[in-house]
């Protein structure tokens, strides 16, 4: 078993505090992964609903995990979550984490492997009600425009570190001050191996990237870049890992093993800056604190 936990092993632990009120629901919510897709079900010969979705069922109607996470009382009917964005001073201590592009499916599972942390998290969305409908107060979601500095700073109030799950973020702001750690998922290593029609398409996604790794290089934040092989909808801690140089532009990575190593990297804070490749191979990872400062290491030595 490899060292990155699944969802369906994370939702056990959930157990011991709380039994399931109603395990076979799925929530009627487009914000919500959908249930049919591999990445979300268990890999038993019968059919289990996904450890997100009932994670997002006990957010949305338990009680008893609300006061166990220390949350405050369920959002009011209208769904919203009030001004506390306004109210933030200036020398709040920075304790959140900030998820760009919180409505996507990779977002989605880094939400939730920090809400099983007990993170604060904050996350940027597109439809800010969908996301308070799905998550309640366990995320403080908001939408807005990234490149408007007003927003971005309103974004960033109480944040000390940000997961980027996808590209774009980056690229589209001016200022990221008070961050202390960026985690960049990047995808970048495949896009510069595809050729022909997928070159193509991938074209802006690249370009994006690029200028996200560039922009990410240049701020004087100390930054993990994690140069991810494609991205697969199959479930997480089935296989091992290879971090080898070069992995990345023809291997593949199980998304749910890609959102745990984002949350993992938090741990493991650079001097500067820190990139590696990962794909799924044959490397059994027990502990991800040694294993991502071990490569840290190794990346250092390797440093002009």
């Amino acid at each position: 078993m490899a060292g990155t936990l699944s969802y369906a092993t994370l939702l056990s632990q959930t157990y011991l505090f709380f039994p399931s009120h109603n395990a076979s629901r799925t929530l009627n919510s487009s914000f919500l992964v959908n249930m049919e897709k591999p990445a979300l079900t268990s890999c038993s010969a019968k059919k289990k609903i996904g450890f997100m979705d009932q994670i997002l069922d006990y957010i949305e109607g338990g009680p008893k995990l609300r006061k166990w996470y220390g949350a405050p009382e369920l959002l009011p009917k209208d769904g919203s979550v009030g001004e506390e964005e306004e109210d933030y001073p200036e020398d709040e201590v920075r304790d959140a984490v900030l998820v760009t592009d919180g409505d996507s499916d990779i977002g989605q599972m880094v939400i939730l492997s920090l809400i099983v942390k007990r993170t604060r998290v904050k996350a940027i969305v597109k439809d800010k009600r969908t996301a308070n409908e799905a998550f309640g107060t366990y995320v403080q979601s908001i939408s807005g425009d990234t490149s408007n500095e007003i927003f971005v700073k309103k974004a960033l109030r109480g944040v000390r570190a940000i997961i980027c799950p996808n590209e774009g973020f980056l690229s589209s702001v001016e200022s990221l001050k008070g961050v202390e750690h960026i985690v960049l998922l990047s995808q970048l290593s495949i896009y510069r191996a595809s050729s022909g029609i997928q070159a193509l398409m991938t074209n802006n996604s690249r370009k994006l990237a690029e200028k996200d790794e560039s922009v990410l290089m240049a701020s004087g934040i100390p930054y993990t870049i994690i140069r991810a092989g494609m991205l697969q909808n199959t479930p997480g801690a089935t296989q091992g890992f290879n971090f080898e140089e070069g992995s990345a532009a023809n291997g593949n990575l199980s998304m749910e093993d890609a959102a745990s190593i984002c949350v993992e990297a938090l741990e493991v804070v650079p001097q500067t800056r820190f990139t590696f490749e990962v794909v799924n191979g044959g490397e059994k990872v027990s502990d991800w604190k040694e294993c991502l400062t071990r490569l840290m290491e190794k990346t250092e030595q390797q440093l002009p």
